[in-house]
């Protein structure tokens, strides 16, 4: 490793220092203290996550992203068939979030998120996806590697994989084939599980005990605030549950634990579902996992005492806030859920500087 170790240093000189700004805090937000910002980690996978990092790198500068490597579709899945790597695009995308307001964050954002378009074997890989591959295949280290992206980038937080041998998800799916509704199937792989019919009963990964990347480990006890979801309830959210390691730190950091809620369900893998019966689901995979906060925006909970009784069977307080943008698409406002971030950390959090 002494060749790559001695490629990294060169790496690590050759790129800029990091140009992320100063968090820009949220609209009505009292200024924080210089010093005074939490230790957040998030974890997720997909454009859900990407929604929470848009929102808290606007409010704190100590953030971390840990990422599910379940991914099996589209480019990802084509570098992780052809090369044996994980795969890159979750990963990618959290990168992209963490990029800051200014031209050289967007311009890099806006690169690395670049698919090509071809009629060859090119067509729709993603920028960013062969630019982290190729650091894994030169530094031998993934976690290193995407540090010198997150480097490159100016990123406002760091950005870890959850395992580091790529997992397949498998869902245990109830009606999967419409001939036989009352059958259960296993169904493979997150591409397929998250545009399944039927109704997901559960999920695990195989390997079933796979090893956790030590620095997300780390990275969780060390956390003032953690934070799961949004996102693809079994495939991006409940998945980090399924790592033993990482479960063992979210039960025992002594960080507090925010769960934040999609704005609709999702076609095929939690259609229909309630605001409620997605917590109820992530009980059952995760029996021992107390949380402090569940945060779902105040126009998709149709009965508040509901979600409210079944937040208190995993010990958390329900929060109600604006977080969807106002053009009436299923998606966050970064800044209307950075402020609720923000006023979740200070209301449940600790009283005056968080260090």
């Amino acid at each position: 490793m002494t060749g790559r170790s001695s490629r990294l240093s060169r790496l690590r000189r050759a790129v800029p220092d990091g140009r992320a700004d100063r968090p820009v805090e949220p609209r009505g937000a009292r200024p924080r203290r210089r010093g005074a910002q939490p230790k957040v980690v998030a974890l997720g996978g997909g454009m859900g996550l990407s929604a929470s990092l848009a929102a808290l790198r606007r409010i704190t500068g100590d953030l971390t992203a840990v990422v599910t490597v379940a991914d099996d579709g589209g480019s990802s899945g084509r570098l992780r068939d052809e090369l044996g790597v994980l795969p890159p695009g979750d990963l990618r995308k959290a990168l992209a979030a963490l990029c800051g307001d200014d031209d050289w964050g967007q311009t890099w954002a806006r690169v690395i998120q670049h698919r090509f378009q071809s009629q060859g074997d090119l067509h729709d890989h993603a920028v960013g996806n062969v630019l982290i591959v190729a650091l894994w295949e030169q530094l031998g280290d993934h976690v290193q590697a995407l540090d010198l992206v997150g480097k490159l980038l100016g990123a406002h937080g760091r950005v870890l994989p959850m395992s580091a041998v790529p997992l397949e998800l498998q869902a245990l799916v109830r009606g999967h084939d419409p001939e036989r509704p009352d059958e259960v199937d296993t169904v493979r792989g997150q591409a397929t599980v998250a545009l399944t019919p039927g109704e997901v009963q559960s999920v695990h990964l195989v390997p079933h005990d796979p090893p956790a990347v030590p620095e997300a480990v780390d990275a969780v006890l060390d956390a003032d605030w953690v934070v799961l979801g949004p996102g693809s309830w079994f495939s991006s959210v409940i998945p980090h549950l399924l790592v033993p390691e990482l479960l063992d730190a979210l039960t025992q950091t002594k960080a507090r634990r925010v769960l934040s809620l999609n704005l609709v369900p999702q076609p095929g893998e939690t259609e229909g579902f309630s605001p409620q019966r997605h917590l109820e689901v992530l009980g059952r995979h995760a029996p021992k996992l107390a949380l402090d906060v569940v945060l779902a925006d105040e126009a998709a909970v149709p009965d508040r005492d509901v979600l409210t009784e079944a937040a208190k069977r995993l010990g958390a307080a329900v929060e109600l806030a604006p977080v969807a943008r106002r053009d009436g698409t299923p998606r966050h406002d970064p800044e209307l859920l950075a402020a609720a971030y923000d006023r979740i950390f200070r209301m449940h959090g600790r009283i005056g500087p968080w260090r």
